[in-house]
């Protein structure tokens, strides 16, 4: 059986091609001289123009399907984008059987895979979860616990991943993401930070740190040349205050307590900004993880105070009335 796609690289497939990670992932996977035959699908078409990858149009629900694409399509690397943050453009519950559609119809697929050489996941640093016994800053020996609907969304997924991975006997890169922010994503902590005034805990836990959508493409497109195995943590290596990350953005702080944060996540959701529980706990609780090893891989990680800025510049839409003069 051939084991070599276009050019003599290796055949790769992107799920969650549609989205802004999956288009900008397939955009830089199109330079690298290691990829041949490059293939994607999603629920929705990607957001940029790409020159050679092939996409399909697939429902994360439609498991059969995505099933048998998997299969037709032999691919050699997997890089798993289809997983749904509550919050980003679905609500808990959609995000959740998305995700586990979206894994079960691939990995599912994977498993049955001898062409496969490896798996890449996009995870993130809520699998690691908080409380009492809760390392403030994790590193990737550290067990995940997740405590919100998020952290436990992603940490099915990468079981799916781990138990497809060990059936073929090929390496699968965990890439525990912290909060990608910025102004094409569609994030909920990016939405309740621009929001002119945000809610903050006094004397909270709260610093964390948020990952800039360029590295995280970039380790993702890292890990698949390398077929990365193991977790890695991919994110600022600074702490952010959120009271400090409000003030960097000139919002106006507003000091939130107990049962104040159901008001506030009410009051949010009206302006559109669902503040999902994974946000609220980042928010009371902080959310942080170890990137020394990133580091050490030689991985170029931009601080999270820097990502923020980005966040921050980006021009809100204002709405006005056009001027007699200005009307064509």
């Amino acid at each position: 059986m051939e084991t070599t796609g276009h050019d003599g690289g290796l055949r790769v497939l992107v799920t969650g091609m549609g989205g802004e990670i999956g288009s900008l992932l397939a955009a830089r996977l199109e330079s690298e001289p290691w990829v041949g035959q490059l293939d994607g699908f999603d629920l929705s078409p990607p957001r940029r123009r790409l020159r050679r990858a092939r996409f399909h149009l697939v429902s994360p629900h439609d498991r059969r399907r995505t099933e048998e694409l998997v299969r037709s399509l032999e691919p050699e690397v997997i890089v798993h984008l289809g997983v749904y943050e509550p919050g980003s453009r679905s609500n808990d519950a959609t995000a959740a059987a998305r995700s586990a559609d979206a894994a079960a119809g691939v990995f599912v697929a994977a498993a049955g895979l001898r062409t496969l050489r490896g798996i890449v996941v996009r995870s993130g640093l809520e699998v690691y979860g908080r409380g009492r016994t809760h390392v403030d800053r994790p590193d990737e020996t550290v067990k995940p616990r997740p405590t919100t609907h998020f952290g436990r969304i992603l940490y099915d997924v990468e079981s799916a991943a781990l138990t497809a991975g060990r059936e073929v006997h090929v390496p699968v890169a965990l890439l525990r993401l912290g909060p990608i922010v910025g102004p094409h994503i569609p994030s909920p902590l990016g939405r309740l930070l621009r929001l002119p005034a945000v809610p903050f805990q006094p004397g909270g836990r709260g610093a964390f740190s948020v990952t800039h959508l360029d590295d995280a493409v970039a380790a993702l497109a890292w890990a698949a040349a390398r077929q990365y195995d193991g977790p890695l943590n991919v994110s600022g290596h600074d702490d952010m205050n959120p009271l400090d990350a409000i003030r960097l953005g000139r919002r106006i702080p507003v000091p939130t307590f107990g049962p104040g944060w159901y008001s506030a996540r009410l009051v949010a959701n009206i302006f559109g900004a669902p503040v999902p529980d994974h946000v609220v706990e980042l928010l009371r609780q902080g959310r942080l993880g170890d990137t020394s090893q990133a580091a050490s891989l030689g991985l170029p990680l931009r601080t999270s105070r820097d990502t923020l800025v980005d966040l921050f510049e980006w021009p809100s839409v204002t709405h006005s009335v056009p001027s007699a003069l200005g009307a064509v």
